[in-house]
């Protein structure tokens, strides 16, 4: 078998039924597998599995083992000679793991050096996302990001190293560190680094697993060339325990790796406590009035959204010259991921936010900021 794709869910049913519904439709020409595992999720996300997609294999933890576990459980079930490390609240095109297995075997990576594959992530405003690609963050790298200097000086190699921004985000090449939402690999050599470090419960596992690759001599690669929503955070409230896993994390990967002292220990202590102060305050609800509506579907549908709605059943038919805020809603059995991708990247603006419309199903999907938690909209609220 080709390739493994493995999903760690936790309470996010929609956002899960919609990466599944992607994944199949990415897998469709490859010898290739999903495995679900669920962290013990109190919603419905393990019954949905059973009813939407019964040949997928589903393995129900009866507690939340944590990101690394979770993952490392589920790679030891695998059959694939690659696997895919995938957050559930992501989307991903057709085309993506066709792309990136056909660049595994060309003359663009050495694939005896190849570690870690990484892709191109956009929110769910079509905005690129910077950890997409990062470097090993060092004390000094640390501190670039925390007081923003990052941001003031970008083309600086003593700043710029925390997002890797000697590349930038339509550039492939090596990097360091790549995110724990979309990591494609050897199952081998995942197994050959001891998988996820699992004394490490979530958030710095992924810069941990790239970071070891690394030192094995392996180049861990971001690959531009294909687009992958991933709508962040759906699965974490950002409370006071979220706090106290964050400073975790963070401590756990600076002991590991750095030589310790006090100063160090004190900095980084500061630095953790900071940076998980930063990380909470950021996550919000973002509400937003929509002034207008644009559906795009090939079929006969409707919606009673209450405000002005348009019509169309083409891409190409739209132009943003409007004035106030437009949601633009993507009927998903019209349009592929890709299309879908393309759309919200060429499109992405201050006046629009995006929806995925799944009619079958009767709900709506989406993310109007990379801080908002997302938004599921059940479709009989428009009927009622």
């Amino acid at each position: 078998m080709q390739l493994s794709v493995i999903i760690l869910n936790y309470n996010v049913r929609y956002f899960l039924e919609q990466c599944v519904f992607s994944v199949q439709k990415a897998l469709e020409n490859i010898d290739g597998e999903v495995i679900v595992i669920d962290n013990n999720s109190s919603d419905d996300s393990c019954a949905m599995m059973k009813n939407r997609f019964p040949n997928v294999r589903l393995i129900e933890n009866i507690e939340n083992l944590g990101f690394p576990k979770g993952n490392n459980i589920a790679v030891a079930e695998a059959k694939g000679e690659y696997i895919c490390i995938l957050n559930p609240d992501t989307v991903v095109a057709e085309d993506t793991f066709t792309k990136i297995l056909k660049t595994c075997h060309s003359e663009l990576v050495s694939e005896s050096s190849l570690g870690i594959i990484g892709c191109k992530l956009i929110d769910g405003t079509g905005s690129f996302l910077p950890e997409s690609k990062r470097g090993v963050p060092t004390p000094w790298v640390a501190f670039t990001k925390i007081f923003g200097l990052y941001k003031m000086f970008p083309n600086s190699s003593w700043f710029n190293k925390y997002y890797a921004q000697d590349l930038n985000e339509n550039q492939s090449g090596e990097v360091a560190i790549l995110v724990g939402a979309f990591m494609f690999m050897k199952r081998s050599l995942y197994l050959e680094v001891g998988g996820f470090d699992e004394n490490c419960f979530m958030y710095s596992d992924d810069i941990d697993l790239s970071y070891m690759v690394k030192k094995l001599g392996k180049q861990n690669y971001y690959f531009a060339d294909t687009k992958v929503i991933h709508y962040k955070g759906e699965s974490t409230i950002r409370d006071g325990l979220y706090m106290k896993r964050f400073q975790e994390a963070m401590q756990f990967f600076y002991k590991k790796h750095f030589k310790k002292s006090f100063v160090f220990d004190v900095m980084m202590y500061f630095g953790a406590y900071l940076f998980s102060i930063i990380k909470k305050n950021q996550q919000k609800e973002v509400q937003i009035k929509v002034d207008e509506y644009i559906v795009f579907s090939k079929n006969q549908v409707s919606l009673n959204l209450n405000k002005k709605t348009s019509y169309f059943k083409e891409l190409n038919c739209f132009t943003n010259n409007k004035c106030g805020s437009i949601e633009v809603i993507f009927d998903t059995e019209s349009f592929s991921f890709k299309e879908i991708i393309s759309f919200m990247e060429r499109n992405q603006a201050a006046n629009i936010t995006f929806k995925n419309a799944f009619f079958t199903n009767s709900f709506l999907i989406g993310s109007n900021s990379s801080n908002d938690r997302g938004k599921v909209i059940l479709m009989d609220k428009f009927n009622k």
